[in-house]
């Protein structure tokens, strides 16, 4: 058996308190959300106190609002990650049984899902109070990168969502894994999709001047996290439903019988074409 390193058992419960008959549990994955939203308000309230950063020297909303449109994308995450898991991964399964569809503490969100649900929320947000609406999409696609990392954090902490199986020196055997070492590919999104799709839009805005460019930032999101995350799916676990002794690789779309995409790299496609259209618009809008 090929070296592997020690999966750190962290209890994903970060603690329970008992009151009466009734339990209450702080999870891991419940903080990371938490933070990732907090996080979220403060870098939004920061940017809009900077002026300079935006085109005219005058930023797309008052530092005072960022509390309400923080409201609005907290549905956007719970409604659209939960319905995107219901519709992308599972429909059939929910279409039998509908009840449970927001029954979200048994599990299931969809990051593309979640991800729509802000796209929706921002652009009503924006539609109402009358704030520029591409402006206000580079500030989100900003701020809700630390969200992502902390989120594939906490599904390393809870041992979901695990890699494919391989023999590279930093494999590790996962508690409801099976007995194989796989990828960590949780942390190779936290480490892609969060840690240095984040640095690369801080220097953008703050050295670059991209945000004097409406749609820059938002196309760089786009595309940023759709290409990571097309790339972290070779090395990720490809969802159950979609493996089957002729399909092991879990392909969605099936080029050939060894390639193909998944459901990760399906939809993320349409993510980084989106991205070249903000970029074109926006280079576009530039000159004139």
């Amino acid at each position: 058996m090929p070296l592997v390193l020690p999966f750190p058992n962290i209890d994903p419960v970060l603690f329970s308190i008992d009151i009466g008959s009734f339990t209450f549990s702080l999870r891991w994955y419940a903080l990371a959300y938490l933070a990732g939203l907090l996080i979220a308000l403060r870098m939004m309230i920061g940017l809009m106190k900077k002026p300079a950063l935006w085109l005219g020297n005058t930023a797309p909303m008052d530092p005072e609002k960022p509390e309400s449109l923080l409201t609005w994308c907290v549905f956007g995450v719970i409604l659209g990650g939960r319905l995107g898991f219901v519709i992308f991964y599972q429909p059939a399964y929910y279409l039998q049984n509908p009840g449970e569809i927001l029954q979200v503490w048994n599990g299931g969100m969809s990051f593309h899902g979640g991800f729509i649900g802000v796209i929706l929320a921002t652009y009503f947000f924006a539609r109402l109070h009358k704030v520029p609406l591409i402006q206000l999409a580079d500030a989100v696609a900003i701020v809700a990168v630390p969200g992502l990392l902390l989120g594939r954090l906490a599904n390393f902490i809870n041992g979901e969502l695990w890699g494919r199986t391989t023999d590279v020196s930093w494999a590790m055997v996962f508690p409801h894994g099976g007995p194989d070492p796989r990828h960590p590919s949780q942390l190779y999104q936290a480490g892609l999709e969060g840690l240095a799709l984040l640095l690369i839009l801080l220097y953008l805005a703050h050295r670059r001047g991209w945000l004097k460019t409406p749609g820059m930032i938002t196309g760089m999101f786009f595309i940023g996290y759709g290409l990571a995350r097309a790339f972290v799916e070779n090395f990720r676990e490809p969802d159950g439903q979609f493996i089957t002794p002729e399909n092991p690789a879990g392909h969605v779309i099936r080029l050939t019988s060894d390639l193909g995409f998944t459901m990760g790299q399906t939809l993320s496609l349409p993510m980084i074409a989106i991205g070249l259209g903000f970029w074109v618009y926006a280079r576009r809008t530039a000159k004139t």
